[in-house]
């Protein structure tokens, strides 16, 4: 009966896969469904990567946006990653975790050094790795008076920051944003807004309210292209109704379609969680570290959240890990776990962060993605100018998006897909977020030169697609 079962589920998985017509979520970038894919793979990809890319799909359970894979690649390098035929591929997406490009020599050497002498570091005992990076990051991070927890990786700290906003406020009660992604386990995309993730799963975790996020683009209240902070205005309504909401969660800069909200917005959105007793926890898994032109996406808005949490890159592009910020005075979990993971002071992961965070510092990185940043926004507001077919540029740093609107009878989504695969045949992967927006996300030390290639690269791709 179960053999049954499972021969039918096969075969319903295989009819989806290869029915082309199928709708998709692209909220989360491109899917790895699709003729699109198919004949990339069928023009780029040589017998040994099919043969490894048929050993995966045999082995991992497929999933969307995931298995089956797009390619194999055998090295990582800087910005750079090369696959099994020898491509290099200038890597914009990077998983949003390469601030310092992959394979820093000064990230390779603490971790290599700490393997030497202390691999793990078991539960009950502490390290002076994991101690040094939590005396950095607590100084450095715009809470005053900040104690912290490690986790191994950002899903996991959002689940912390949700126990913890339990036990600190005594009530459970949650509002956040649709359209939004806080990581995949069940409490995550209870809070997060993407259908990608909740559709089907429920039922997710009771009292996880959502509200509308500040995207004047597509405004629910009508804002017309300006911010008119009527998203938080409706915030505030909610919360006086519920009445005993625990926290607001926000992505402080939504990473999928770089949507960064007006100074006014959390100062506003501070003011209304202080006087509702809310805590308000903020999500920097993948812009914190110097992304968006500050070590903090929140620097720029001169406000103090209650909560902070990041990850990503923190680990050096080589080492999974998160971190939980918070208040000192939040310090009232003593009789539970908030997290108890079997890696939370992981010396290597923690050896890798201060290595990061030594990198960030030496190197001018916080400045650079600043400047750098700004000179793309202003040669991508001049493509914006000559192409019609780009709604808007936005920008914070070097994180950078290009949303695409409609052109004719062609769909924003089918364009940004089609410019993506074009952009992978020439070299160069970048992320596709909500469907219509180039995402691009790349090293915060890329070199100059690779910067300007890779927006030559989507300009004449852009144009290819604008005249076929």
């Amino acid at each position: 009966m179960l053999e049954a079962v499972a021969n039918a589920c096969c075969r319903a998985a295989t009819r989806k896969e290869g029915d082309m017509s199928a709708e998709f979520d692209r909220s989360e970038g491109d899917v790895n469904l699709g003729d699109r894919r198919r004949n990339w793979q069928s023009a780029h990809l040589n017998d040994a990567t099919r043969e490894l890319l048929a050993e995966d799909a045999r082995w991992f359970f497929h999933q969307s946006m995931s298995t089956p894979c797009l390619n194999a690649v055998v090295a990582a390098q800087g910005s750079w990653l090369t696959d099994i035929s020898g491509r290099r591929i200038l890597d914009f997406h990077g998983n949003s975790l390469h601030q310092v490009g992959y394979g820093h020599p000064k990230v390779v050497a603490a971790i290599r050094d700490t393997l030497e002498q202390l691999p793990f570091s078991p539960r009950r005992y502490t390290n002076r790795h994991a101690v040094e990076l939590a005396r950095r990051l607590c100084s450095s991070a715009p809470i005053d008076d900040a104690k912290l927890l490690f986790a191994p990786g950002g899903t996991a700290a959002i689940g912390m920051a949700l126990k913890l906003a339990r036990v600190v406020t005594g009530r459970f009660k949650t509002i956040s944003m649709w359209d939004s992604f806080h990581g995949a386990s069940l409490d995550a995309v209870s809070i997060g807004g993407e259908s990608v993730f909740r559709k089907g799963i429920g039922p997710l975790l009771p009292g996880a309210e959502h509200v509308p996020p500040c995207d004047p683009g597509q405004c629910a209240f009508g804002c017309g292209g300006q911010c008119a902070l009527r998203c938080v205005d409706y915030l505030d309504y909610c919360m006086k109704k519920e009445g005993d909401v625990a926290a607001v969660i926000v992505e402080t800069v939504r990473c999928t379609d770089v949507q960064i909200p007006p100074l006014a917005y959390y100062q506003r959105l501070r003011e209304i969680c202080t006087r509702h007793g809310a805590l308000l926890i903020l999500d920097e898994i993948p812009i914190a570290l110097g992304r968006t032109g500050s070590l903090f996406a929140i620097e720029r808005y001169g406000i103090e959240p209650d909560m902070l949490v990041i990850g990503k890159g923190l680990g050096g592009g080589s080492m999974p890990l998160a971190a939980l910020i918070a208040r000192s005075n939040f310090d009232v979990a003593q009789h539970i776990s908030l997290g108890h993971y079997t890696h939370e002071k992981n010396p290597l992961a923690c050896a890798a962060g201060l290595a990061v965070l030594d990198v960030i510092e030496e190197e001018g990185l916080v400045a650079r993605s600043r400047v750098l940043g700004e000179a793309c926004l202003a040669r991508l507001k001049r493509l914006a100018a000559e192409l019609p077919v780009i709604a808007e540029v936005r920008g914070a740093g070097l994180l950078l998006g290009i949303e695409l609107r409609d052109m004719g009878d062609r769909s924003a989504t089918d364009l940004a897909e089609a410019v993506l695969y074009r952009c992978l045949s020439d070299g160069l992967s970048f992320k596709v977020g909500q469907g219509n927006v180039l995402v691009l996300a790349p090293p915060l030390n890329v070199l100059e030169e690779e910067l300007w290639w890779a927006l030559d690269c989507i300009a004449a791709a852009l144009r290819i697609e604008i005249a076929s």
